[in-house]
């Protein structure tokens, strides 16, 4: 399969390459960051986007900046991871990835924190390639359990926004188990709404399936009811930015409508998305912080003027879908049904419990 990339290392390791999402369907078009200031404009812009893939950029540009940074005195060294951390941190609030992967790497530093900038550094390196990695790994197991989860025969399945390898650093989210089913030769049709305003849908989604071979069909976003109402959708499946305790799902925005359609039309609704994206101290969705767009992002989206220049906007990113209304949350530990608040539990005690058989138990002072 064709499937592109979101993320890579330049050939030289000097740099962190972006697949410039703002440039397509239009022109594929990779862009160089060599810093942590230069990764969260990217993020910002939107240049990549998807909560898996900004987790993955931002850990690879933290350690590229700390790469640059060796000839630094320790304190010195480590004012600028911290400044850099905090930097990547506050490019996008809602998606929990980002900060799960940077806190990952500080951590990281801060069990090295007595050797030399040199070591830190290197080991914070690899541990933003493992986490390139295991995304790549996520990814694959989240396709294979959603994939459990399709009806036999040719699916029909509605997606919002762009949840594929765009989206992550492997072949996706919400659209790994639709790769799969087009890798194994099963009948597989994919509706796509254009997602305004940005159109993640119809630049992003519709690219990279057609891209892939995979058929897929773009509809307008108020197209959705019309569709589930003629009996042409089977299943509903997106991604997640952020999943509180209780299984609520901040995503993005026009999820939670499509969700509603969804119930009234009896389709099952599901959530696929790695479990790095669980975020169990935040309770509900209604402790999720949504980031607000530009208004011009709406007014005058893609440098044309849709809007009287001067009339107020809302607009933002994320809407949180309540957990009543999802069928099934779709991770790579394994898929989780209501209630939600025992079994997200549930799948992160079993985690957990897995992690601490697998280590030898040492006796205080002694050896394993």
């Amino acid at each position: 399969m064709n499937v592109p990339e979101s993320v890579r290392w330049a050939a030289d390791a000097r740099a962190v390459e972006l697949l410039d999402q703002t440039r397509l369907p239009e022109e594929e078009r990779w862009i160089a960051i060599r810093d942590a200031a230069a990764m969260a404009t990217a993020i910002r812009e939107m240049r990549v986007r998807g909560a898996p893939a900004i987790g993955v950029a931002a850990a690879m540009a933290l350690a590229l900046e700390l790469a640059y940074a060796t000839s630094l005195a320790p304190a010195e060294f480590r004012a600028r991871l911290e400044a850099a951390a905090a930097t990547l941190r506050a490019a996008r609030p809602t998606a929990v990835n980002l900060a799960w992967a940077v806190d990952r790497l500080v951590a990281v530093a801060d069990a090295h924190r007595d050797a030399a900038p040199g070591v830190v550094a290197c080991k914070v390196w690899g541990e933003a390639d493992r986490i390139r990695a295991e995304d790549r790994e996520m990814c694959r197991r989240i396709g294979e359990r959603a994939l459990g989860l399709f009806p036999a025969g040719v699916v029909r399945l509605l997606t919002h926004c762009n949840a594929g390898a765009l989206a992550t650093g492997g072949i996706g989210t919400a659209l790994a188990a639709v790769y799969l089913a087009h890798e194994q030769g099963r009948g597989v049709r994919v509706y796509v709404r254009e997602t305004r305003p940005l159109l993640q849908g119809s630049r992003l989604t519709a690219w990279e399936l057609s891209r892939a071979g995979v058929p897929v069909t773009l509809i307008v976003d108020s197209a959705a009811a019309a569709l589930m109402a003629a009996g042409s959708i089977d299943l509903v499946i997106v991604g997640a930015d952020r999943i509180a305790a209780n299984g609520d799902v901040a995503n993005k925005v026009g999820t939670y409508g499509l969700a509603v359609l969804a119930a009234h039309h009896g389709i099952p609704f599901y959530v696929a998305a790695p479990s790095s994206t669980v975020d169990l101290a935040t309770r509900t969705g209604a402790d999720i912080p949504i980031e607000e767009r530009d208004p011009d992002e709406v007014r005058r989206g893609f440098g044309r003027v849709t809007a009287p220049p001067t009339v107020d906007v809302w607009a933002p990113a994320f809407d949180v879908t309540p957990a009543a209304l999802i069928t099934a949350l779709v991770t790579d530990r394994g898929v989780a049904r209501p209630p939600y608040g025992a079994s997200l539990a549930a799948l992160f005690a079993k985690d957990a419990l897995a992690a601490a058989e697998a280590s030898p138990v040492v006796a205080p002072g002694g050896r394993a």
